[in-house]
């Protein structure tokens, strides 16, 4: 894959997680990086990125942060809503050769097929304008992206990303299932069977710049290949840790429900992304590793 050198990025959300780890990409790969935050995590990268620190809610501070600046790519990771959406394309407009939103396989019903990028529509969605808390976060990811590719002046790519999994996944989804095996505590959900996609944060960051630095727009869905029932996710773990899962199929408290519970399938393929170039890797070739390495740190 060739690229321009030198590149100026910007980046919303790339203090934690796949966000932190395309930030890292970004830097070794020589561009000028600036990350946009509110401050309150820090910045990981010292010197080797610029910060602005301000709250993209607060419409005037970011217009300000934002007046004097022009990007090659502008990565926004935590965009939730319409209202966002707008203020990006208004503020951006003029100021960003490509916009790269991170989107996701909520935007998706879960019915048991398999989903593939034209199974959502943002382009004839009908947008309803609001902020994050007034929609679920599917819908609001489906609100982003219709407004997106609707109302902005310059390209933009909608990566589509079922659970992202990783070490330091901060919403510890993954880990909830380790502990909660490793405890003899008891997991709730309701389809034992049910299929689900899966990528890594290092996975998710290099599809992130490879669809910033390559000349395609649109939606692309953005996962590894092949597709894991959650009944062999934990048999994976049982057999790691020497444990049992109590499973519980009906009822069940708060504490005891599954991140990960859905009643039907709900995976997608990612053909689309792989004829524009990205090659994948496969689900279960490094999924048993990830949970061998949880299961001995939270032993």
């Amino acid at each position: 894959m060739k690229e321009r050198e030198n590149m100026n990025i910007l980046v919303l959300g790339g203090t934690r997680f796949f966000g932190k780890k395309l930030v890292e990409l970004c830097i070794e790969n020589g561009h000028d990086v600036t990350i946009l935050t509110r401050g309150q995590s820090g910045n990981p990268f010292g010197t080797a990125v610029k910060q602005l620190i301000v709250d993209r809610d607060n419409h005037d501070a970011l217009e300000n942060a934002l007046a004097h600046t022009t990007w090659d790519i502008v990565y926004d990771n935590i965009c939730y809503s319409p209202n966002e959406a707008h203020t990006i394309c208004e503020l951006l407009k003029g100021k960003t050769k490509k916009l790269v939103f991170t989107s996701t396989l909520s935007t998706y019903e879960v019915d048991g097929k398999m989903k593939k990028e034209e199974d959502f529509d943002p382009y004839h969605y009908q947008i309803l304008m609001g902020d994050r808390e007034e929609f679920s976060y599917g819908e609001g990811k489906r609100q982003a992206e219709a407004v997106l590719f609707k109302e902005a002046s310059f390209p933009v790519v909608a990566v589509r990303f079922p659970i992202v999994m990783g070490e330091h996944d901060y919403t510890r989804r993954l880990h909830f299932h380790v502990e909660r095996i490793l405890h003899d505590q008891p997991i709730s959900l309701p389809n034992i069977d049910a299929q689900m996609s899966y990528i890594t944060d290092e996975e998710a960051a290099e599809f992130l710049y490879f669809v910033g630095v390559t000349p395609i727009e649109g939606p692309y869905n953005a996962t590894a290949s092949g597709a894991i029932s959650l009944k062999e996710l934990l048999a994976l773990i049982e057999e790691e840790s020497g444990k049992r899962a109590k499973i519980s199929l009906v009822g069940g408290d708060e504490e005891s429900q599954s991140p990960y519970g859905v009643p039907a399938d709900w995976y997608m393929t990612n053909a689309k992304a792989e004829k524009a170039g990205f090659t994948f890797s496969q689900l279960h070739e490094w999924l048993p590793k990830l949970v061998k390495t949880l299961v001995k740190q939270l032993q």
